[in-house]
């Protein structure tokens, strides 16, 4: 992991993954991992997804970085912060 930034609704996450690992193998592996660990840290979680059994959406997005690297490490690290102020306007 190179960088990592939660949202509310999604994770934005720059990471190496060695040629040699296919990428939906690595997300698979990640989301079955920190689904199981949610699972056990929030009990509530059971009550519900009980039918499906899963936390994450089965879907990903993936993207290769090439030579912008700076650039996509500082969209990760600060994404959310720019448009927060705007999320807690009232109307």
């Amino acid at each position: 992991m190179v960088e990592v930034n939660i949202q509310v609704d999604h994770i934005h996450m720059l990471m190496v993954i060695p040629p040699k690992y296919a990428v939906s193998e690595v997300v698979g592996k990640m989301k079955q991992y920190t689904a199981s660990q949610l699972r056990e840290k929030f009990a509530w979680l059971e009550k519900v997804y009980w039918k499906e059994h899963v936390v994450w959406s089965p879907g990903f997005f993936v993207s290769t970085v090439g030579l912008d690297e700076k650039h996509i490490t500082q969209y990760v690290k600060w994404q959310g912060h720019q448009d927060s102020g705007q999320a807690k306007l009232e109307l």
